[in-house]
């Protein structure tokens, strides 16, 4: 049978295509260390598994309103209220089954195909993909140590801004200041933006900023993604949320409705007890070691270089002294050493490898960054040698 047109051209994104060629991996009973992606070690959060424990009690988990359960929505809005300085109201919230799905909904409703949306590489895979899924015109810009007025200037008109905020993979943290100048620029051109501040709580410096902490902030027309899974090690509960115009909401809702309909109540309860947890300092404790050890591993190595990210949890190595072909130096990783990354080619940026540190045990941390530098060194060495 014939397939679409769009579905056709498509392709998997490639962070979970490696994710899943790994653990196919590891069910045939390969000893296969996995940095492709980011899982946490951690449990979620007590108050996590208490609102599941008295959810099960409850007499029945209904279906709720698409855009989730009142009581929820209105504890989302406090939250975003209270932590993020966003003012907005329940009915500005919408409940989805993970991040990626309101990032979907809301490029859906806010723009038609073939207009532009404007990204900066390196970029979380899926931003591109939905683009082209939904037959919109991603326009990659580099991004800047710094976004200044004469960069914002510089971009070609466009629907919408993406913005990732802590930003994956480089761990950037945007400034106050370089907030204030995007939310002018959207104001001079009339560009949309999309928030993903996903990573909020994972921030080693500096201070988190969202774009939407302004009282214009629906007349913008900026949305705001956040998801449980990094911020409170979540990652297989698939749930998140959009704060958005009421509008916005509603037209999203409007195309969750035959899609997924609500999220799980369940999940809804779930989610909002984590965001009511507090800052995940245990957590958050464990990766500045981890990225500590990993940088201390690398360090000093002529064919590697690796910055000190203020955020998340992945380390982005410029390995472009070694090679820039990043896919093929992530196979033959996987094939000779049994370690997988992801080549920054999937996210914009050839020359780079992105690693996860944070699964796994720190035995196994150490083991696999060792095994990556025994593999690179040997790779400098072949090619440093005459002949």
């Amino acid at each position: 049978m014939d397939l679409s047109r769009r579905i056709a051209r498509s392709r998997p994104l490639a962070t979970t295509a490696m994710h899943g060629r790994v653990d196919a991996m590891k069910a045939r009973g390969e000893d296969v260390i996995d940095f492709s992606i980011a899982i946490s070690h951690f449990q979620a959060p007590d108050p996590v598994l208490a609102a599941v424990r008295d959810g099960l009690q409850l007499p029945s988990l209904p279906y709720t309103a698409v855009a989730g359960d009142a009581a929820v929505r209105a504890r989302l809005a406090a939250k975003v209220a209270g932590e993020n300085r966003i003012p907005a109201t329940a009915a500005e919230i919408l409940v989805t089954s993970g991040c990626k799905q309101a990032l979907y909904q809301a490029l859906y409703v806010m723009a038609d195909p073939g207009d532009a949306v404007i990204i900066f590489k390196p970029h979380w895979p899926a931003y591109v993909a939905t683009c082209k899924l939904l037959e919109l015109q991603p326009v990659l810009v580099d991004l800047p140590d710094e976004i200044t007025d004469a960069l914002l200037d510089a971009l070609p008109p466009a629907r919408i801004l993406i913005i990732n905020n802590p930003h994956n993979p480089t761990g950037a943290v945007l400034s106050a200041a370089e907030i204030g100048r995007i939310a002018a620029w959207m104001r001079r051109t009339g560009t949309r933006a999309i928030v993903d501040e996903s990573y909020e709580k994972l921030i080693f410096d500096g201070v988190h900023t969202s774009l939407a902490a302004r009282a214009d902030w629906p007349e913008l027309g900026i949305v705001t993604l956040f998801s449980a899974s990094q911020s409170y090690a979540m990652m297989g509960w698939r749930a998140g949320f959009a704060v958005a115009p009421a509008h916005v909401v509603t037209a999203m809702e409007t195309l969750q409705g035959p899609i997924t309909a609500a999220a799980p109540m369940l999940t809804q309860l779930a989610m909002a007890a984590a965001f009511e947890s507090g800052e995940p300092t245990a957590m958050l404790a464990d990766y500045r070691q981890r990225r500590d050890l990993v940088l201390d591993l690398v360090h000093g190595l002529p064919w590697l270089t690796m910055r000190r990210p203020a955020s998340g949890p992945y380390l982005w190595a410029d390995i472009s002294r070694l090679t820039t072909d990043t896919p093929a130096f992530s196979e033959q990783l996987l094939a000779e050493s049994a370690v997988a990354v992801m080549p920054g080619d999937a996210l914009g940026a050839p020359g780079y490898i992105r690693i996860g540190y944070i699964s796994d045990d720190v035995a196994t941390l150490r083991r696999g960054v060792q095994a990556i530098i025994s593999f690179g060194n040997a790779r400098h060495g072949a090619r440093q040698s005459p002949g």
